[in-house]
């Protein structure tokens, strides 16, 4: 007897569904920023596998009758989300849908309504990828609390009932109100800024926010469809676009941001885009942060700035820096952490402004951005405040992690020979290992080599005397290992 496609799906809707199981045979991995995979494994019983897990874990310590939901601009993500929230409604559970909305909005809206969120995100990685991020009512799900999602057994069965929702602007007004609370009403008259807009999840929401603190705004390569812009590693197309735009537009700065708002992207008035590690140290600075927490590729002008008080090093990751801010809130009033990719993390609520600004220990594009662009001085001036270390990055796409983790493991085991073979004249001083391969050349200059955590991709970082030579360390090797696949 032959059995339809659409009879086979009744049946699996009819069946009872093992939450456990269902992930396990997924494809579905975390990576350093939720669950991440291919469009076509995020099944209808995939997406509400992970919804019962993650409620289940959550259930043990919080107490709560709302989840908040929102998605990215990616063509899957609506009907992903819907998966979720119709997982949600059999639970007992009401999802308040926000619709496209930056993951840092979301997450400040729910923290301070204290229940957890729901995020449908691929962020920067491929097209043919999307992603699912979790949050509970205190912030970002830790590393311990991915194993217990992957670990919990819960049954459910899949449901015909797929809710349409209409998304509600609460939380990005809320989200809006945070900026607007901290910097004065006038602060960017006078100045004119570029929106890279591409389809950035909050290109609408940046643009009303800087109109109404005064600035001339201009939109920039606004696109339906969805362009993955990776802020860690700029496109030369994307170089030329800045110094181009900023050139015809006349243009104090240029915004952008990743897929879904959590990593900035801002160009100074010549059009140069900022590294998002500097971009975090000047935000530090300007909100006199005494303690920072940073992964490991970050560039070391973070310490001979003197800035800070202490600084800590972590895993590359938002789960690693959560982890260690939470250790240093312990010993100090006013900590922070953010990413080479410009992701700030506030941990602390501080004033500024004479204003209360609260903590929001996530990724967040926006708060780094206007902190730069409400200054008085110039981006190109508050960059020649700090030490001459330049970073550079970008990435081999389709390297197997099998080859990726091979290679890390030579390069450990002989990181001379490994520093030979991609055609470098130097002599290896100091080796670090916290996440992949960082190494010290006798020229001060630094090749940092890392397997991605959610793709088939090489990371390649480097820091070095001049922002030229950051980038030629970078080009030289990714052609060497290009050659290695």
């Amino acid at each position: 007897m032959c059995v339809s496609k659409i009879d086979m799906a009744e049946h699996q809707r009819a069946m009872m569904l093992n939450s456990k199981d269902v992930i396990a045979n997924s494809g579905i991995k975390f990576g350093t920023s939720g669950a991440r995979g291919l469009v076509s494994d995020f099944t209808p019983e995939v997406c509400a596998a992970f919804t019962h897990a993650f409620i289940a874990v959550m259930k043990k310590n919080f107490e709560f009758s709302q989840v908040g939901i929102a998605i990215d601009r990616r063509p899957s993500s609506y009907a992903m989300a819907m998966q979720c929230a119709v997982a949600l409604q059999q639970l007992g559970i009401e999802p308040i849908y926000s619709g496209i909305l930056p993951t840092p909005a979301l997450a400040y809206a729910t923290m301070q309504a204290n229940i957890p969120a729901i995020i449908v995100t691929g962020s920067h990685i491929p097209f043919d990828r999307n992603g699912l991020k979790f949050y509970r009512p205190d912030g970002e799900i830790s590393k311990n609390d991915e194993q217990n999602i992957l670990n919990t057994s819960t049954d459910f069965k899949l449901s015909n009932n797929i809710p349409e929702m209409e998304a509600s602007t609460a939380a990005a007004e809320l989200y809006l109100e945070r900026y607007k609370a901290i910097i004065d009403a006038d602060a960017l008259v006078g100045k004119h800024i570029g929106i890279y807009e591409h389809s950035s999840a909050g290109r609408d929401l940046y643009a009303n926010l800087f109109r109404s603190l005064g600035a001339t705004v201009t939109s920039l390569a606004r696109s339906e469809e969805f362009v993955p812009i990776d802020t860690e590693a700029v496109s030369e197309e994307d170089h030329q676009l800045a110094q181009a735009w900023s050139t015809e537009h006349q243009l104090d700065a240029i915004f952008s941001t990743d897929g879904d708002g959590d990593r900035p992207l801002v160009a100074d008035e010549n059009g140069n885009w900022l590294r998002g590690d500097i971009l975090g140290l000047l935000c530090a600075k300007l909100l006199k942060i005494e303690a920072l927490a940073v992964p490991i590729n970050c560039n070391s002008a973070i310490e001979l700035s003197k800035a800070l008080e202490q600084v800590t090093r972590t895993r590359i990751g938002s789960p690693y820096v959560i982890e260690a801010i939470e250790e240093l809130s312990r010993n100090y009033n006013s900590v922070a952490g953010f990413e080479a990719n410009g992701g700030f993390l506030l941990a602390s609520d501080i004033l500024f402004n004479g204003a209360a600004l609260r903590a929001l220990p996530t990724r967040d594009a926006l708060l780094p951005a206007i902190m730069l662009l409400a200054n008085t001085h110039s981006i190109s001036e508050l960059l020649k405040s700090l030490p001459p270390r330049y970073t550079a990055s970008d990435r081999v796409k389709n390297f197997p992690n099998e080859a990726s983790k091979a290679l890390i493991s030579d390069g450990i085991s002989d990181p001379q020979a490994l520093i030979s073979k991609l055609g470098i004249a130097a002599t290896v001083i100091n080796t670090n290992l916290i996440d992949g391969l960082r190494i010290q050349l006798d020229n001060n200059d630094i090749i940092h080599l890392r397997p991605s955590g959610n793709a088939p991709e090489l990371r390649c970082y480097a820091e070095a005397a001049t922002e030229e030579k950051a980038r030629s360390i970078v080009t030289h090797t990714i052609a060497e290992l290009t050659v290695l696949t």
